[in-house]
């Protein structure tokens, strides 16, 4: 067993808040969800999450021009320069308050970064010259009130800065003679967002009440004159100034530039002057509520602007013309953002973690998702590992595709918290369990609801499990004590199974046959005999309430996780106890803020909730209310390796010792609620209440891990936790783990063997090294027809190994016929052989079939759009007097649809 998993993807949440931003193609959209970042592909539907997390929830994004590089600052203003092409973390940095936004100059040498009151110029790292830390040049002061948005002109010569204080300040990036700063009013609330018109001084503010200004500027951006006595004189009257004061940014002496309330004046020079061309309204008739985002595209000067309603609407400047106005949400709209061609407009909304691309021209989504915006409670793996199902505390039910990484179906049916889910073995059928009293199954090829199972008398159900031939579906109440059987074809109630004196907290079925195993918190676990009369065939007694059970594969050990924080190993068939962990102290509590005791006291009533074994039973995932998930070796009874699930500082529970800063003589201030006007944690607001809530309140959510599963493939693991569903992965390309290495087995004596065509020692060397780029130089160098004669000449040892290679290969690489030739003949010859260690091949086999599911699954669709293609071209040829007998228009069409046909039948084959 490799413990070499890495995290790979987080799936469940699309976006949390901060702001959007699209790639420089257009085709991808940047979404920051808590301290990650995620990158949505929009041409190939897929999703990515970025290697790298920072300390607190991330607050804005700034991408430069070139797409090459992300500025990523965090809720304390701690911020990473990223690198979208390698992935790699390049800087950190830290502007030591909260920023408000970030923005790359057109030009992108430049970069403007607003915190408080204040606007600081900096140069931004450019590709022709080496790597070096932000240089601040210039700090501006102006806006008596937070700034809220920035906007570059086209030339990169000025910036418009957006305030609270309902002002807008133009500043000039350099230090322009006949423009330092100009400030701007006409509104009455707080500045949403301002916009340069293209090539041009002429800008557009946007106020939260819903107004919109038009200023026209006296002056073409040619006309800034750019003079250096000016300059010295303006840096003589400041010298003063800047030698008193101790520059904040790693004492880089930058220049302060500080406006005033009226324009700067000098008579020997003409300076810019603005003039408010216009004023409109969005608000005419108050049908809407405030204005909180909005997004010009200079090209086709259309300003997108999202309201708290949902609403969003689409206006051509400078005539203010409305083009379009729809309803995405009824939650506020947080970010909005246009891509490159103005095509496509991505909209966030933090209050359901929703994210949407929205084509305007065609009027119809490009991209929509949106994750579980409460806490996710269980997850899933189908049994060919293609599919996860999630199940939250919002009633829902989701399904996410692992290769893609997006949700395609959701199951709204409950009206409760979703408490468990799971696949049948067929893997088309999904059951959920709810505190609503419910049940539900549904159907994956019809995406519906098919079936209901109730109670006789109203109950909450807290766990489920289904057997192994999907026909018969257990429930357990957390309030009458009871188990509940029914029957997946009839959708009866079959039977209902007493005996436990405390809450069901957790059923397993065994693998291979109908017994059932339940943990309950009255210090039992119950196995019961589902043939058998539906008779107790074990109990076995616990040392303290039993809160998970676990069967592993091949159904021969038991596992139960106890309220006294250790996890003990059993032989159902005899009940007899083989072993036990205490693992109360790797759970490595942290203290929240309102707790009166210390981490390392508080531990002591800490316990695992989720267990899971691996797809080989040699190893068990345990994980409870704490940031960490543990793996255990079963036989030896150790602890492997401890995975960190989140590192972020906006959860409470986090750390192991309390701020002193936050401490008062009236206590913590973490304690102190103010209301909805703070900004910080979660909004949590009465039931049932969508507008108006005088009564919210934010609250920090706990890290905690509620569900563990691993992939049948063996590949991967997921965990459900309060950041969202993450996916840990094996990463073979960071690991050189040799197999029976000797002094002879090196690259040089593999190729060697390359050279001599020894074919089946090539392999086995290059399997003894155990690197993936050599071995797979290896395959590809042998010739096809030499494949059965290598396959039938390979050692039994280095079969499983190959077999588990291809598997990998076949998901990314293009030789599909190769590789399927080579696991072909590797199943034809030793079928036998791999049958009679059917158990401990099988996620090798679940992994092959997976690939080659996909593969299969993708080839059909290409060969019926191809078939529907050749009967368009045939039908215009027609319609355009081509002459053409019908028969030979038939023949080609068998002739295709056979090409076609013998193509999915040579995938089936090995299938």
């Amino acid at each position: 067993m490799k413990f070499a998993y890495r995290f790979s993807n987080l799936y469940g949440a699309v976006y949390r808040q901060g702001n959007l931003s699209f790639s420089k193609d257009g085709n991808n959209v940047i979404s920051p969800i808590g301290n990650r970042v995620s990158v949505f592909d929009l041409k190939n539907n897929s999703s990515e999450t970025l290697p790298f997390s920072t300390v607190k929830n991330i607050t804005c994004v700034g991408l430069s021009p070139d797409g090459g590089l992300a500025i990523v600052v965090d809720e304390d203003g701690a911020a990473q320069i990223i690198s979208l092409i390698t992935r790699a973390v390049l800087q950190h940095f830290h502007f030591h308050k909260p920023v408000s936004s970030i923005r790359f100059s057109p030009d992108g040498r430049k970069l403007v970064v607003t915190k408080e009151n204040v606007a600081l110029l900096y140069h931004a790292p450019g590709k022709h010259r080496e790597y070096n830390a932000l240089v601040l040049d210039k700090t501006y002061y102006g806006p008596y009130d937070e700034t809220t948005c920035i906007d570059w002109t086209t030339d990169s010569k000025c910036f418009a800065v957006g305030s609270k204080d309902m002002s807008t300040w133009v500043f000039g990036a350099e230090r322009w003679a006949n423009l330092i700063y100009y400030s701007l009013g006409g509104h009455k609330d707080l500045v949403v967002g301002c916009f340069f018109e293209k090539e041009s001084l002429d800008l557009y503010t946007v106020s939260q009440d819903g107004a919109l200004c038009v200023w026209e500027s006296d002056t073409e951006p040619s006309g800034l004159v750019l003079t250096k006595k000016v300059a010295e004189k303006e840096e003589e009257k400041e010298s003063s100034l800047e030698e008193g004061e101790e520059a904040e940014e790693g004492g880089s002496r930058a220049q302060v530039i500080r406006g005033k309330a009226d324009s700067p004046k000098d008579s020997e020079i003409n300076n810019v002057r603005y003039l408010q061309k216009s004023k409109h309204f969005f608000n005419k008739e108050g049908e809407f509520n405030n204005l909180t985002c909005a997004s010009f595209h200079k090209d086709t000067h259309i300003l997108v602007t999202g309201f708290a309603s949902g609403v969003f609407h689409l206006h051509e400047l400078p005539e203010f013309n409305l083009i379009h106005s729809l309803s995405i949400s009824d939650q506020r709209i947080s970010s909005v953002v246009m891509n490159c061609s103005g095509d496509w407009i991505g909209f966030g909304c933090s209050g359901m973690g929703q994210l949407l691309v929205w084509e305007w021209q065609s009027e119809s989504y490009v991209f929509k998702q949106q994750g579980h915006f409460n806490n996710m409670a269980s997850l899933a793996y189908s049994p060919d590992g293609q599919y996860i199902v999630t199940g939250g505390d919002d009633g829902k039910v989701k399904v996410w595709n692992t290769n893609s990484g997006l949700c395609f179906v959701t199951f709204t049916e409950h009206t409760s918290s979703i408490t468990h889910v799971t696949f049948t073995s067929s893997g088309f059928v999904i059951v959920s369990a709810s505190l609503d009293g419910t049940v539900r199954a549904y159907d994956l090829h019809r995406y519906r609801n098919f079936r209901t199972f109730t109670s006789p008398r109203p109950v909450q159900f807290s766990s489920l499990a289904v057997d192994f031939s999907g026909e018969l579906v257990s429930a357990g109440a957390q309030d009458s004590f009871e188990i509940f059987i029914w029957s997946m074809q009839t959708g009866r109630l079959l039977e209902v199974l007493a005996g436990h004196a405390g809450p069901v907290s957790s059923l397993c079925f065994s693998p291979v046959q109908s017994i059932l195993a339940s943990a309950s918190w009255d210090k039992t676990v119950r196995i019961w005999d589902m043939i058998d009369s539906w008779q107790t065939k074990e109990t076995l007694p616990l040392p303290a309430d039993g809160l998970a059970v676990s069967y592993r594969p091949d159904g021969q050990e038991l596992a139960v996780a106890t309220l006294d924080g250790e996890i003990s190993f059993w032989v159902p068939q005899d009940a007899t106890q083989t072993g036990s962990i205490a693992g109360r102290h790797d759970l490595v509590m942290g203290r929240k803020e309102s707790e009166k005791i210390t981490a390392k006291q508080s531990a002591k009533g800490k316990s695992f909730t989720a267990l899971c074994y691996s797809a080989d039973g040699a190893s068990i995932l345990a994980g409870g209310q704490s940031r960490f998930v543990c793996i255990y070796n079963v036989k030896e009874q150790i602890l492997m390796k401890k995975f960190e699930v989140s590192c972020n500082l906006s959860f409470d529970a986090m750390e192991e010792f309390l701020d002193r800063r936050k401490m008062t003589e009236f206590g913590s201030l973490a304690l102190v609620d103010e209301g909805a006007g703070d900004g910080d944690g979660v909004q949590l607001s009465l039931p049932g209440v969508r507008k108006g809530d005088m009564s919210s309140r934010h609250f920090k959510p706990e890290i905690r891990v509620s569900s563990l599963r691993f992939s049948p493939t063996g590949r991967s693991w997921a965990a459900t936790t309060t950041e969202g569903l993450l996916v840990y992965s094996l990463d073979g390309s960071m690991i050189f783990d040799p197999y029976d290495l000797d002094l002879d087995v090196t690259p040089a004596s593999v190729r060697r063997q390359l050279r001599l065509k020894e074919w089946t020692s090539a392999i086995v060397l290059a399997f003894r090294l155990n690197e993936h780029a050599l071995t797979q130089e290896v395959l590809e160098t042998v010739p096809h027809k030499e494949i059965p004669v290598v396959c039938g000449s390979l050692p039994d040892v280095y079969v499983e190994k190959l077999l588990f290679f291809l598997a990998g290969c076949l998901e990314k690489s293009a030789h599909l016929q190769f590789y399927l030739s080579w696991a072909q003949n590797l199943l034809l010859l030793h079928g036998q052989k791999l049958k009679n260690r059917s158990g401990a091949i099988l996620p090798t086999i679940q992994s092959l079939q997976k690939s080659l599911q996909r593969h299969f699954e993708s080839l059909s669709k290409l060969c019926e759009w191809n078939i529907y293609t050749i009967r368009y071209a045939v039908a215009l040829s027609k319609q355009r007097g081509l002459k053409r007998s019908e028969e030979e228009v038939v023949e080609d069409e068998d002739l295709f649809e056979g090409m076609s046909q013998a193509s999915m039948e040579n995938t089936v084959m090995v299938m």
